[in-house]
């Protein structure tokens, strides 16, 4: 068995997309009450996702560049460990005690948008401010038609793929779809009897599998947040994941093993590809060496839609606060496409704004570039097509559990695609009524 590294995984952890490690907040929460200082001089409490001590130096310069312009403005950081964030930013929202910008991503962002907790940001962003960033990504942090925070920086996977091992079961190029997956998954267990792939349908884990019926056209939820999936489409993306089970292209662990275990047997060279973000080949290169000479990366897998997931993170601006304009002002600072492009240079991620990722650190990697340089730009090339592809929704990870539950029970000849699509269906309306 290889030992992982987990610590080594980067700013990627930070989307919710792979997996997060334990770092102590070096300062707790305060009331945003006494913002108004001595002086006229306003203070904007900000906090982040554990984004120390990486990346303390470049904050710091960051906050004493934005006050220097603004003299009249004083920016207390405050960063929280990722496991603690949402509770406290529920009670801090519920306390009136909240921060003035916060670090969150869409997903749990929209609970409280829901809540009217964040400042509504459409009559108070400009038009010309709003046309810099990718429309599709502006559009995450939208609930209800209103706008509930300004998008930051972003990750989106690629596919990872074991060159050799492809070339021992005749696969000449890693697939670009579904169908294409499915094919290449008979062949590689036919002709190396290994699996090209892993994919976890275990529900707290990964939302691949979820995301993967958005790509193929599915519609999860209508206007009112009622299951909307239980239609033709919805029943070929089931059957496309049974059949896979019960061809026995996928590992039989899938119902019981999360991602980690697909990135353990890439590793060991027993899987052929991984959907993974770009800095996972640093790791591999760590923990596999000969595997990682063999890989590459190519686009991420995608369905007839042609969508490319995406990984957001916001600022948003709590209801509640007390100087608003200075917030927005600070918020817009961190995300404009000048700081968005310096970030995104220094924690490895892509931009949100237009501007910044036409930059050539997006475009060109050189032909010295290494594997993850080269990454990059199949990661950044993907921004075009790429989308949150679950909406925002109140208890999404209970959609989750209704579809994999009954997928799984599907896969083990519990019920048929028919009857666990329609309860799955059942069980999500019953849930959200």
């Amino acid at each position: 068995m290889i030992k992982i590294n987990w610590k080594k995984f980067g700013i990627f952890t930070l989307c919710g997309l792979l997996l997060s490690w334990m770092v102590s907040c070096s300062s707790g929460p305060s009331s945003s009450s006494s913002n108004q200082q001595a002086g006229g001089t306003q203070q904007v409490e900000f906090w982040t996702m554990q984004l120390q001590p990486k990346f303390t130096d470049y904050f710091n310069q960051l906050i004493a560049t934005f006050e220097q312009q603004n003299q009249n403005i004083k920016v207390r950081w405050v960063d929280v460990p990722w496991s603690d964030m949402e509770r406290k930013i529920l009670t801090a929202v519920s306390a009136k005690t909240a921060p003035d910008v916060v670090n969150l991503n869409p997903g749990f962002a929209s609970q409280l948008a829901q809540r009217n907790a964040w400042l509504e940001l459409d009559t108070k962003v400009p038009q010309e401010v709003r046309q810099q960033y990718l429309p599709n990504i502006w559009s995450a942090n939208t609930l209800n038609g209103k706008t509930f925070g300004l998008p930051w920086y972003l990750t989106a996977r690629v596919l990872i793929y074991n060159n050799d091992l492809l070339k021992q079961a005749g696969v000449t190029k890693p697939p670009a779809t579904y169908t294409e997956l499915a094919q290449v998954a008979k062949q590689v267990k036919d002709k190396t009897g290994k699996y090209a792939f892993f994919a976890t349908l275990v529900p707290e884990d990964s939302a691949e599998v979820l995301e993967s019926f958005v790509q193929m056209g599915v519609k999860l939820v209508d206007d009112q947040g009622n299951a909307a999936f239980n239609t033709p489409a919805g029943k070929a993306a089931f059957q496309y994941w049974v059949d896979l089970y019960k061809n026995e292209l996928l590992p039989r662990e899938a119902l019981t093993q999360g991602h980690r275990h697909a990135i353990e047997l890439y590793q060991q060279g027993e899987t052929a590809l991984l959907a993974s973000g770009p800095e996972f080949l640093d790791t591999i290169a760590k923990n596999a060496p000969t595997i990682a000479k063999a890989s590459a990366s190519a686009p991420q897998i995608t369905g007839q839609t042609g969508k490319k997931n995406v990984a957001v993170m916001d600022l948003v601006i709590p209801k509640a606060t007390d100087q608003p304009e200075a917030a927005l002002k600070f918020a817009q600072f961190v995300t404009n496409n000048e700081n968005q492009l310096s970030f995104a240079k220094a924690a490895n991620v892509l931009p949100s704004t237009l501007k910044a990722l036409e930059d050539n650190h997006f475009k060109s990697a050189g032909d010295q570039a290494s594997a993850v340089d080269q990454a990059r730009i199949v990661s950044a090339s993907q921004m075009k097509d790429a989308d949150v592809l679950v909406p925002a929704m109140k208890n999404v990870k209970d959609l989750q559990r209704a579809i994999y539950d009954n997928l799984q029970a599907a896969m083990l000849g519990e019920k048929s695609v028919d009857q666990a699509i329609a309860d799955a269906a059942q069980t999500w309306n019953q849930a959200r009524a």
